[in-house]
Order: C-alpha cells, then sequence, then structure tokens
C-alpha cells in the first residue's frame, strides 16, 4: 500500500517523516487566489431590525437565546450559518470577516449613518457598534470594514453573569488553604465581564496517511530474586499502515496574538482561556452587531497566513489521535516513521465566541503576573489560575518530604512494596508538584485532538507481523508516538514525579 513503508524492522530509532499538503485543485499554480464567500449580511446597519416594527433598539435575551425588540418586546430566531457538506470541500476559502486587516481601517472610522445619513465617528480599538448621535439608530461597522476587523459570525452568551460568578467563586473556594493571603483579601466577582473573544473556525477535508511499526504484548514476566528482580517482556513486532479520509469540523483556534502566546507568556495565564473550549460553534449565528450590547469585545488581530501553522500542526493531532481507534491491538504503542497530510479543502470563518473572565494582577517583587479565571459562557467549562502563598506550600512540602524518607527508611528494613517505597522518598515534591498545577493550571489546555469533531472514512489497514522481540526492558515500545500532541504543552515535573505513583495512589489523593 505505501511505498515509504518498507524495511521498517531496521527503523527501530526512526525519525517521524510528517508533512501538510496545502489544498490543491486540478489546476493548481501559484496565482490562484482563495475564494472569498460573500459572508456579510445584507442590511446596510449591519445589524437585524425588529422584524415587527423596524426597531434598530434590540438585545439578546439571554434566557430564550433569541434576539429581543426593546421597544415592541417582540422575540425572533438570530440568523444561523448555513453549514455545506464538507466532504465536497476544495481549495482554500476564506471568508469576508477573515481577510487579511489592513492597517490604515484599524483605529478610527467616520461613516454615515443609514437611517438619517448623519456622520458618526467610531474607535474601532474601543467599539465595534456605536448609536447615531441623532436618531439613535444602532450602528455596525460590519461593511465598512471588509477586511477581516469583523468577525463572520457570533455565538450568543448563553451562561447568565450570576450563574458564572457563582462558577468562579466555586473554583476559587476550593483552592484556599495555598492561595496567596492578599488575594483571598481581595477576591471579588464584582468585576467579572462577559467577553467576545476573536477565533478563527476552519473546516478541513482531508486524506492522511500513516505508516510504522507496533507491537504488541506476548508474556510478561521476572527474573532475578529479591533486590535484583527484574520484569521482562516479550512482544510482537508489526509493519502498520493506515490510510483514510477525515472531515475536521470547526477547528477553534486563538486569532488573537496576545492570546496565541499561551505558557510562553509569564506576565498572563492565557492558557487558561483556551482551556475552557470546546464552544458549540454549530449554535453561531450570522454576525451581528446586537449581541455585543451590554458585552465588551476584542479584536482580531492575526491574518490566516499567521494562523495556518497552527491549524495544520492541530489537524495533524486530529489526524493521529483518529488512527488510534484502529490501534487498540498494539498495546506497546505505534511508533509512526512517516505522516502526510494532504489537505484538500478548507474553509476560514472568523467568529466572536463568548467568555466570562475575572482578572487579578498579582505584583511580587516587581513582577506582575495577571492571572484569569475564565467560563466558557455556553458550557459552564471553568478553569483558572490563582496566586500561591508559596513559602505555606514549600515549608508544608518539606514537612511531607520528611516524612516520606522516614517512611521510606522504615520500609525498606520491612521490605515492604517497593512501589510504596520510592513513592515515600518523593512525597515532598509529589505533593509541591501536585498543589502547584491544582492553583496555576500551567498544563491547562484545549484538548483539540480528542475535543474537535471529525470523522474518519474510507480506512485502508494492513498490518504485517515481521518478528518476536524478546527480553524488553520497557513496559512501552521505544519511540511509540501515536498519542503525541505536537502543540500541547509539557509539564516534566509532575510527569517525572509521578513515574513513581503507585496505579491506586488516586484514591488516597484529595479532590
Amino acid at each position: 500500500m505505501f511505498e515509504d513503508a518498507n524495511n521498517l524492522e531496521n527503523l527501530n530509532n526512526g525519525e517521524v517523516d510528517d508533512y501538510i499538503d496545502e489544498p490543491k485543485t486540478e489546476e493548481d499554480t501559484s496565482t490562484d487566489e482563495p475564494e472569498i464567500p460573500q459572508t456579510d449580511l445584507s442590511d446596510k446597519g449591519g445589524q437585524n431590525k425588529c422584524p415587527k416594527c423596524g426597531s434598530t433598539d434590540i438585545s439578546l435575551n439571554s434566557n430564550t437565546g433569541k434576539l429581543r425588540c426593546n421597544f415592541c418586546r417582540h422575540e425572533f430566531e438570530p440568523e444561523k450559518i448555513i453549514q455545506t457538506d464538507l466532504r465536497n470541500l476544495e481549495g482554500e476559502s476564506i471568508s469576508l470577516g477573515a481577510q487579511d486587516i489592513i492597517a490604515d481601517t484599524e483605529d478610527v472610522l467616520t461613516f454615515k449613518c443609514s437611517s438619517c445619513g448623519a456622520e458618526v465617528i467610531v474607535d474601532t480599538n474601543e467599539a465595534t457598534q456605536a448609536r447615531c448621535h441623532w436618531c439613535r439608530n444602532t450602528l455596525s461597522i460590519n461593511q465598512q470594514i471588509p477586511n477581516g476587523s469583523i468577525p463572520d459570525m457570533v455565538l450568543p452568551f448563553k451562561l447568565k453573569k450570576n450563574d458564572a460568578k457563582a462558577e468562579i467563586e466555586k473554583f476559587v473556594e476550593k483552592r484556599q488553604f495555598f492561595a496567596h493571603p492578599k488575594f483571598k483579601k481581595e477576591f471579588t466577582t464584582q468585576n467579572v465581564m462577559g467577553v467576545y473573544l476573536p477565533y478563527m473556525i476552519v473546516d478541513i477535508n482531508a486524506h492522511s496517511k500513516l505508516s510504522g511499526q507496533g507491537e504488541r504484548q506476548v508474556r510478561r514476566y521476572t527474573r532475578g530474586t529479591g533486590d535484583n528482580k527484574k520484569t521482562y517482556y516479550d512482544a510482537d513486532l508489526y509493519k502498520v499502515e493506515r490510510e483514510f479520509d477525515i472531515i475536521i469540523d470547526d477547528l477553534t483556534v486563538e486569532s488573537s496574538a496576545d492570546k496565541l502566546k499561551d505558557n510562553k507568556s509569564s506576565e498572563k495565564t492565557n492558557n487558561i482561556i483556551n482551556s475552557i473550549m470546546p464552544f458549540d460553534t454549530e449554535n453561531s449565528a450570522k454576525w451581528d452587531a446586537n449581541y455585543l450590547k451590554g458585552y465588551t469585545s476584542e479584536k482580531r488581530d492575526t491574518n490566516v497566513e499567521q494562523l495556518k501553522n497552527i491549524v495544520n500542526n492541530q489537524a495533524k493531532d486530529i489526524a493521529r489521535f483518529q488512527a488510534n481507534k484502529t490501534l487498540a491491538q498494539y498495546d506497546r504503542g505505534v511508533r509512526w516513521l512517516n505522516e502526510q497530510l494532504n489537505i484538500k479543502g478548507q474553509d476560514w470563518k472568523a467568529a466572536y465566541l463568548p467568555v466570562w473572565l475575572y482578572s487579578y494582577l498579582q505584583v511580587n517583587n516587581g513582577k506582575k503576573l495577571l492571572h484569569y479565571v475564565a467560563v466558557n459562557a455556553r458550557t459552564k467549562e471553568t478553569m483558572g489560575s490563582i496566586p500561591i502563598n508559596m513559602p505555606k506550600l514549600a515549608g508544608i512540602s518539606a514537612i511531607v518530604e520528611v516524612l516520606g524518607i522516614i517512611v521510606a527508611i522504615f520500609a525498606y528494613f520491612f521490605i515492604i512494596d517497593t512501589d510504596y517505597v520510592w513513592f515515600s522518598a518523593l512525597a515532598g515534591f509529589i505533593f509541591f508538584a501536585y498543589y502547584y498545577y491544582k492553583y496555576r493550571n500551567t498544563d491547562a489546555r484545549h484538548y483539540h485532538e480528542s475535543e474537535t469533531k471529525s470523522t474518519m472514512e474510507n480506512v485502508q489497514k494492513s498490518d504485517d507481523f515481521v518478528r518476536t522481540l524478546t527480553g524488553l526492558t520497557n513496559s512501552r515500545m521505544n519511540g511509540a508516538n501515536n498519542t503525541r500532541v505536537s502543540s500541547a504543552n509539557s509539564n516534566a515535573i509532575l510527569d517525572k514525579a509521578t513515574d513513581y505513583i503507585p496505579n491506586d495512589f488516586h484514591k488516597f489523593m484529595p479532590k
């Protein structure tokens, strides 16, 4: 099936050859321009008027999810985004709202009111809508900026502010013991804000090819006695190949450069905001400025080209994890030596998605760190970072470590399970790591590889036995990468510490 999968048995330490082909059509030339769908609304104001009385004084009723006229109280359904069959998606399609931002239209704009003709100035750094000061018509800059400053779609707020505040209070309450005393004194949910954050939503039609090796355990045994006892494994080695079509529906990435800093930022806990995805983007409505009333919003400041590498990496992760559904027999893992993802078609849209956001600025020895607690305004998913009382955590961890060493010494002389001996000797370090990550959540992220909607079709499989490997000392295949995530964050400290934790230790850890 694959020419590049020959002689895999001699490539035990081979590196993965992975790449992504960009979208291709039958006449693929360097001069082809992406298709630009006309996704802007037909109404000149950039927002719906009341279909009953024509008023522009409209806002979102979060109880029903409908738009409500504040003049005649009539409610009506928002206009939904129509989803096409992604199997027919070819080439690259970039919607009007996802177009590159033009620098000279980013700040102050002057345009005429579509109702009375008055000229209105809007500072787009502060707002994306305004009212005409003569006729009070609500104005939108939707059509005045056909350059990506305004999104194609918006997902309305569903969770009420009081409910979001309750979720944030519940999250913080569970982290009181090691919370910084100044934070506990100053914490209040009064400054919780509803924010529409900018995202790119990408649909992808692709074809994936993977080839490599897999191992299936056939025997586990021990040799030696006492302290010299060691566990060994025998395993069957297979040449493994998978080929399939994959449809990725609504892959969602931040389109704010500030939020894309993720854990690399030393000043903001941006990964917290990433971790509350996914959103139910299938319920998004066509862009309407009325949804922004009562909420703040942040403008997109990245273009498609800046986000392509992130999207391509995440698409490959999704394909790799879809392939895992066909690899259940390889309990020691699979080492992919070649990965290809040929993107046949992709569609980019810009969106506003709703978040309830609490922030707290911690200043320590002149260094500033902005902590976030974020709530998905659709699903209630909550994640946050809490300032830690480090002297208290370090002190108690030291006490736990001393006690752990005493227990380890006692266990060693009385020949108790060696797993628990190692765990006891590292108890203080494990205690510190556990609570540090519980409060700061520096490893929190959106699991795009499993949480993004995707479908695998037309699967072709090849599993050819190569030979039996004996006397292996690792419980998992060397170089196994079928669960690798290219764009995930890592926690080396916690990973190393938990290597020594017995499988059933979770029963004793606090919730």
